[in-house]
């Protein structure tokens, strides 16, 4: 099954993406680690990409691209995939059409799950993080047992800059502006599915299998 994961931050996107990945034993390939891994091994596009983001600049569609082609084509690929953060643009989209179509193979479903920016606001805003050993908090869903102290070695929890509210809605107006334009390329595909993302994680999952079990 050949997948593609989308939704703002917030929106519960990394948990689900690890229970599809795990129920239908497909690799979750995230953007983020398919970098990483390809600068550490060195590789050209490794290197190329390297160059642009320690100055800070996104990596351009051809190269981004490149490394994604290449991740497709290992071995534990080739009976499905779930892409995490790719495509983002329609560009890239139908790159990856293209790219897969070169391969006689092609997406079966594209999964946006959904989640109102009021949920995601105090979701992300609502988070706390320990500074010493990195636990994570909740003020609402998973408080601390002592007032914004880290259960446990007793540090003062912190909020972080990109979990503020202003940030946070600055995050999803890029969000919304860049993705719009990609919901709406594979809603004309037939394979958009929306997933409803406000509920709770065990709920959006069930949708999910729904979907994809049909």
């Amino acid at each position: 099954m050949n997948l593609v994961l989308l939704g703002p931050p917030g929106a519960g996107k990394g948990t689900q993406a690890v229970k599809i990945a795990d129920y239908f034993s497909i690799p979750h390939i995230s953007t983020g680690d398919m970098f990483r891994r390809v600068v550490a091994l060195k590789t050209e596009l490794g290197e190329k990409a390297k160059s642009y983001m320690e100055k800070g600049q996104l990596v351009p569609d051809e190269i981004v691209i490149g490394i994604v082609k290449q991740r497709l084509d290992e071995a534990d690929c080739q009976s499905g995939f779930l892409l995490d953060g790719f495509p983002r643009t329609v560009a890239q989209a139908e790159a990856l059409d293209k790219a897969l179509a070169a391969q006689k193979r092609q997406l079966d479903f594209v999964l946006n799950i959904k989640t109102s920016s009021e949920e995601i606001i105090k979701r992300l805003t609502g988070r706390r993080v320990c500074p010493t050993c990195g636990a994570v908090y909740h003020i609402i869903f998973k408080p601390p047992q002592s007032n914004l102290l880290c259960d446990n070695c007793k540090a003062k929890l912190v909020q972080r800059e990109d979990d503020k509210e202003e940030i946070v809605k600055k995050r999803l107006q890029v969000y919304e502006e860049q993705t719009s334009p990609l919901l709406a390329y594979y809603s004309k595909t037939g394979k958009l599915k929306e997933i409803n993302g406000g509920k709770a994680v065990d709920e959006v999952f069930a949708q999910i299998k729904a979907v994809l079990t049909k």
